[in-house]
């Protein structure tokens, strides 16, 4: 979502002398992991794939570099007598790496799952950290592959995009031979915690919290979607993605669509799968988390940290609406959210206190995520990078669209609990996603509700085959 840059008083840098605070959505994560002690729901996962000659030194280097710079990256949990504080390891202690050599292994590829597995399953201590560590990984043919895990609790999506690109810059630096080309940062994720708390009380606090008690009030609890599987007891975050490609037509179609109703591409498409899961779902009230970076100060959008939010936006598909109305209810919605972005969703749940149970999240089991920060592919000195996702297969809701410009298209993954959905159910969603989109930009003024999402094929077979009720009366009856 956009960037709002806010004018208010700036944040400052705290004296390291006294006990440092967490954030708000630090403080709800601890306790949550406290809860679930060796839990990896909150690991934020990187693979690269590295082609070419490395300088393992230089890498190293850099990694070590970026330890020292960020303090998000260097924090650590204490609570000594049950209130967490934060600790800051010293700027020398280095990002952990463990090296693995399987050049000479026939089974390469199989053992490198294996690999990114054991990395995936590995918990965090988060009293003793650090919570950020790497994995590098020879494979043959002159190619590594680098593991970076981070604990959700000091970095987010947005981070690794920071870290990624201050990585390129470091390696670039100190595999030629040169000094750190990076200008010192003003102020660390520490200071921004303490400014959170201070700048997020008072009326301002009550402002933001009428806006979500009102927003919310009366919102459905669950969204009920057709399964393959019926829905565990508790919660499984056991995933799985399929690639979803918005093709360039397409993408110039919705981009000319989105220009006309003022809305941006994030919209258009949050309105589009907000119709569809409708659809599915047979309820026109429904809620939909999107992740907002939460980036609104210049000073901290080159900072390593937790600063992401989620936003529940609720969406009324009731009377019909056409394709324009909804994208400008759409547009409505997601301005109010933006502008009320600053409430940690942790205490938005505590506000509303939806309806709790232990087999879905609570206010939203879908999201959409617009990643403008994504990790791509990029060159650097003798090497080839390009991200991967090896071995990582974690969901946090039902369903999660992860989407971005790339290019001339718009591309990304369809996420979704394999514990209740087959692949082949998530594929036949992400064509009624393209088939609605496709829609929308062809005529705005048709009901919404209207559409039609099925291809031919799929509504002859659903039609004709699957309503064969015939049979013969079982012997044994009768």
């Amino acid at each position: 979502m956009t960037l709002n840059l806010i004018l208010i008083a700036a944040p400052q840098a705290v004296s390291r002398d006294e006990p440092l605070v967490l954030s708000f959505a630090q403080q709800r994560l601890w306790f949550l992991a406290q809860l679930d002690e060796g839990s990896t729901n909150y690991h934020i996962p990187l693979a690269l794939r590295l082609r070419g000659e490395l300088d393992r030194s230089a890498w190293q280097r850099s990694l070590d570099r970026l330890f020292a710079r960020h303090e998000a990256l260097r924090s650590v949990f204490v609570a000594p007598e049950g209130k967490p504080w934060v600790e800051v390891l010293p700027p020398d202690a280095g990002l952990p790496m463990v090296e693995h050599d399987l050049r000479d292994r026939p089974d390469a590829e199989a053992a490198l799952l294996d690999l990114c597995h054991e990395e995936a399953r590995t918990p965090f201590d988060l009293a003793r950290g650090p919570l950020i560590r790497g994995r590098l990984i020879r494979m043959p043919d002159e190619e590594h592959v680098f593991l970076l895990t981070q604990h959700h609790i000091v970095s987010d999506g947005w981070s690794m995009g920071v870290l990624v690109r201050e990585l390129r810059q470091l390696y670039r630096a100190f595999e030629a031979g040169q000094d750190d080309p990076l200008p010192p940062l003003a102020i660390q994720y520490p200071d921004y915690a303490a400014w959170q708390r201070q700048w997020l009380s008072g009326e301002r606090l009550q402002k933001q919290a009428q806006y979500w008690r009102d927003t919310l009030s009366g919102a459905p609890a669950r969204l009920v979607l057709p399964t393959d599987h019926a829905r565990p007891a508790q919660q499984s975050f056991a995933g799985a993605s399929v690639p979803i490609v918005i093709d360039a037509d397409l993408t110039r179609g919705l981009k000319r669509l989105s220009r006309q109703h003022g809305t941006t591409l994030f919209m258009t498409v949050l309105a589009a799968w907000a119709a569809v899961l409708s659809r599915l779902s047979g309820q026109d009230d429904l809620v939909i988390g999107v992740p907002s970076a939460n980036r609104g100060r210049r000073e901290i959008e080159e900072l390593i940290g937790f600063f992401v939010n989620t936003l529940a936006l609720r969406l009324d598909l009731s009377g019909e609406p056409s394709v324009s109305q909804l994208l400008e209810q759409t547009r409505r919605t997601a301005l109010a959210a933006q502008e009320h972005q600053d409430l940690p969703f942790e205490q938005v749940v505590e506000i509303v206190q939806p309806p709790r149970a232990l087999d879905h999240t609570p206010l939203f089991q879908v999201m959409l995520a617009w990643q403008n920060n994504a990790v791509g592919s990029f060159d650097l000195a003798g090497l080839s990078v390009e991200a991967a996702g090896e071995g990582y297969d974690q969901v946090k809701v039902d369903l999660e669209l992860s989407l971005g410009e790339c290019g001339e298209v718009i591309a990304g993954t369809f996420g979704y609990a394999s514990a209740l959905f087959d692949e082949a159910t998530i594929e036949r969603q992400r064509g009624y996603l393209l088939a609605l989109l496709r829609a929308m930009v062809a005529d705005a003024g048709q009901p919404v509700g209207r559409i039609e999402l099925l291809p031919a094929a799929e509504r002859a077979y659903l039609l004709e085959e699957l309503n064969r009720t015939a049979a013969a009366y079982p012997s044994e009856r009768c």
